[in-house]
């Protein structure tokens, strides 16, 4: 059993900052590219950012400049700093990672959101 659980989500002022983190748990034997999504009531899920297991990284062109997504391959742990937030980046961020555990072959994984509000 394979778990992703987020953390770090709020309200925040536009402008403001916040850390998203989402740490992985379970019989892992490898974990892959890890990202983040986010998705507003009504809309389509939204891909923010990824990073490989070596560190490469691609950004959606809404959020570039402004977070950064980074991991921890030893803690099996992704973060999304979140700079200069704007009331459009407001939804429920989700992880994502494509995972290798005991007796399985590799299979996508998502948490179960941390919402994000950005309002003055």
């Amino acid at each position: 059993q394979v778990e992703l659980v987020e953390s770090g989500g709020g309200l925040v002022q536009p402008g403001g900052s916040l850390r998203l983190s989402c740490a992985a748990s379970g019989s892992l034997v490898g974990i892959n590219d890890m990202a983040w999504y986010r998705q507003a009531p009504e809309k389509q899920c939204e891909f923010v950012a990824r990073i490989t297991h070596s560190g490469n990284t691609n950004y959606a062109d809404s959020v570039k400049g402004r977070f950064t997504i980074s991991r921890d391959n030893a803690e099996h742990t992704v973060s999304l700093r979140m700079n200069s937030l704007k009331p459009a980046d407001t939804p429920g961020y989700y992880c994502n990672a494509n995972i290798r555990s005991t007796g399985f072959s590799d299979r996508n994984y998502w948490g179960q959101g941390t919402q994000v509000t950005v309002s003055s």
